[in-house]
């Protein structure tokens, strides 16, 4: 007579494992539990720094124009203590010299417009103008406008990289997809240039349809801030730690006690 065994009763209990194994093991869950721990707590003071800029931001973007800063206060301009500051700037823009970097925005593709402004102490200010269309640039190719007095305000930017997405300037066939500062004021024969351009607001452009004259105050202020979630997420994987090493240590028991 064959003799069936029944698989379900087979002994599939395992070995208590060796203390050596588990010191390591134990160790182990401790190095990534620290780990995630810390990455969390990085995350939180990400996220208050984060605040912290985005309300510094709104604080200066949206206060009363205070007088561009000078090439007395040049050198210790920088990202953190200048970017976005509320300004004003008078001098007299020359045309002839601007130059158009491709943009995007809410009202199409097309350009924005960096004319330099010359101030009366010899030196120069970038100012982004606006956002224009092709159709602008076309009609400007065959139109000269003499330099002419400005007042602007807008918000004081500091310089862009070299490059924008995936594209490089090329200065030398006029092609520009970031606002690099030193490279333009090199290809249009500028000294003397401000370490910072404006970007003009809508009182200071020129009209309302950038078909026909560059479109202002179109800045976008937006500063991604998902500090929250990385931070819950790493206490989150931490938690799991500490839930994979209680079923550990229960497990190991129920092997001790076969």
């Amino acid at each position: 007579m064959a003799v069936v065994k029944d698989i379900s009763s087979r002994d599939t209990s395992r070995n208590p494992r060796r203390k050596a194994t588990l010191v390591i093991l134990g160790l182990l869950a401790v190095a990534v539990f620290a780990g995630l721990c810390a990455l969390g707590t990085w995350q939180v003071h990400r996220l208050a720094w984060k605040r912290a800029l985005i309300a510094q931001v709104d604080e200066r973007a949206h206060a009363p124009a205070t007088p561009a800063p000078g090439k007395n206060e040049w050198a210790g301009l920088t990202s953190d203590n200048a970017e976005y500051r509320h300004v004003s700037v008078a001098g007299t823009y020359s045309f002839d010299q601007q130059t158009l970097v491709q943009a995007a925005t809410e009202l199409g593709s097309g350009y924005w417009v960096m004319t330099p402004l010359k101030l009366d102490d010899g030196s120069t200010v970038l100012v982004n103008r606006g956002f224009v269309l092709p159709e602008w640039r076309k009609a400007q190719a065959s139109t000269a406008q003499p330099p002419a007095p400005a007042q602007v305000t807008g918000l004081l930017r500091m310089g862009e990289p070299g490059s924008g997405f995936l594209r490089n300037n090329d200065p030398a066939s006029n092609l520009w997809y970031s606002r690099d500062l030193p490279a333009i004021a090199a290809a249009r024969g500028l000294t003397d240039v401000a370490p910072y351009f404006i970007d003009a607001d809508a009182a200071s452009s020129a009209g309302k349809d950038p078909a026909k004259a560059p479109v202002g105050g179109l800045t976008v202020i937006n500063f991604p801030n998902n500090h929250l979630v990385y931070a819950i997420t790493w206490y989150a994987l931490a938690l799991m730690v500490i839930v994979g090493v209680v079923i550990f240590v229960r497990e190991e028991k129920k092997a001790r006690r076969r």
